[in-house]
């Protein structure tokens, strides 16, 4: 039966927004009444929940609400969720730089953390001295840091500036230095938050290897990023958090979908100040949205299948036209990439219905990682009904496996990669 390492239940966590601590004199007497009294905390009742998006009638709100889960031993466990979903206010709750306004930690072993960069970093010492500092934390001695303070520092890559202050490193050597320390130092359990984002691809496969090795070895691994590709090749069991709760604990792969599919809605949303005003014609674009065609999920990568849905409206709900043409010009840095139109095929016919939804299939997206703008048109029996320039904006993501060997850039090999086959 598999060790239970980590056992969080029932685990809450108030701020006072605006404020470091619980605010006023006021209200920490009327906590210690209410204290002394057997009575709960007053202000855990006018608590607003963790929703960045709306306004709230309290000033207190929780950062976290009823979190329970459980990780073994030797577990890689995954921590996802959209930005302020709670997961870094997670994580230094598990290692102990904050404490709970509610609930219960239950922790066997060792932890060391990567929560942010330069975490326990002295600015004013050198990388080395910072490693031994960092060793004295973790309770041990000097003897055993200098065993362990070659391979830390061949992890790193940062020899050459191993005796120079850390506040001279760039983040990159911060993070770089810090994941090394962290990893290196033998801990029971190794917290990792999205700080590898800051690495680039290569030193990124190799955290991830080492974490792998660290999993391998009985040791237990949590681990927050927004990268899908790596949570899913490190982790088998994770948790997605929303608005400071758990909404779903399963396999990652199951975790994953129901992230991703999260997303979809805010794909893209065509401005509707844009379309035209004088609607000479009933048809309006509602909404176009581009996802991965395998897994229904905005997460593209270079040669992925992908679906454009577009939405129209028709304001009358009878026939409105013989002849519709939709052109998508997929754009960098406001350069045309490469267009998908109807007018390549054939026009479409009549929109009888209100709402209308036509598909695009593109089997190998050939664009490499990047940010692209798209230009939609919208023409009713070739006259201009909409017209679009910035419709939304498409993100291709980087691919940690085949991609990452050459570190595609766009200003060095160009946007696009055209299908190919190469022989011997």
């Amino acid at each position: 039966m598999a060790k239970t390492v980590i056992q969080v239940e029932n685990l809450s966590k108030q701020y006072r927004l605006g404020l470091v601590g619980t605010g006023t004199l006021q209200h920490d007497l009327n906590r210690w009444w209410h204290k002394i009294r057997g009575l709960e905390d007053p202000y855990l009742k006018v608590t607003d929940s963790n929703d960045r998006s709306k306004s709230g009638s309290s000033e207190y709100v929780w950062a976290l609400r009823d979190i329970s889960f459980k990780v073994n031993e030797g577990e890689v466990y995954g921590i996802i969720g959209k930005n302020g979903a709670g997961k870094s206010t997670l994580l230094k709750l598990l290692s102990r730089v904050t404490g709970p306004s509610t609930g219960k930690i239950s922790i066997k072993g060792r932890i060391s953390s990567l929560l942010e960069v330069g975490t326990a970093f002295h600015p004013e010492l050198t990388g080395r001295e910072n490693v031994y500092l960092n060793g004295a934390i973790h309770g041990m001695d000097r003897r055993e840091v200098s065993q362990k303070l070659d391979e830390i520092i061949n992890f790193s890559g940062c020899e050459r500036y191993i005796d120079t202050p850390v506040k001279r490193y760039s983040s990159g050597m911060t993070v770089r230095l810090g994941f090394a320390v962290a990893a290196h130092l033998e801990p029971d359990i190794l917290v990792i938050d999205e700080v590898l984002a800051v690495g680039d691809a290569e030193f990124q496969k190799k955290c991830i290897g080492k974490m792998k090795d660290v999993a391998g070895h009985g040791r237990t691994v949590l681990f927050v990023s927004h990268n899908m590709a790596s949570v899913k090749s490190l982790c088998n069991r994770g948790i997605l958090m929303q608005n400071g709760r758990i909404t779903h604990e399963n396999e990652i792969s199951e975790i994953v979908s129901h992230y991703l599919s999260l997303n979809i809605s805010d794909n893209i949303s065509i401005n509707q100040a844009s379309f035209d005003p004088l609607h000479k014609y009933p048809i309006e674009l509602k909404q176009i949205l581009v996802y991965n065609t395998l897994n229904k999920s905005p997460a593209i990568k270079t040669g992925d299948p992908v679906t454009v849905s577009i939405d129209l409206y028709n304001t009358l709900g009878t026939e409105a036209s013989t002849s519709i043409d939709i052109t998508l010009i997929i754009k960098h840095e406001d350069i045309p990439v490469t267009t998908l139109s109807t007018r390549f095929v054939d026009s479409l016919s009549s929109v009888n219905s209100l709402t209308h939804r036509i598909q695009c299939q593109v089997s190998n997206l050939g664009l490499l990682p990047g940010e692209y703008t798209v230009f939609v048109w919208l023409g009713v029996n070739g006259e201009t009904v909409n017209r679009v320039e910035s419709a939304m904006k498409l993100v291709v993501e980087r691919d940690q496996t085949s991609w990452a060997r050459i570190q595609p850039s766009i200003s060095k090999y160009g946007p696009h990669v055209i299908d190919q086959q190469w022989q011997l």
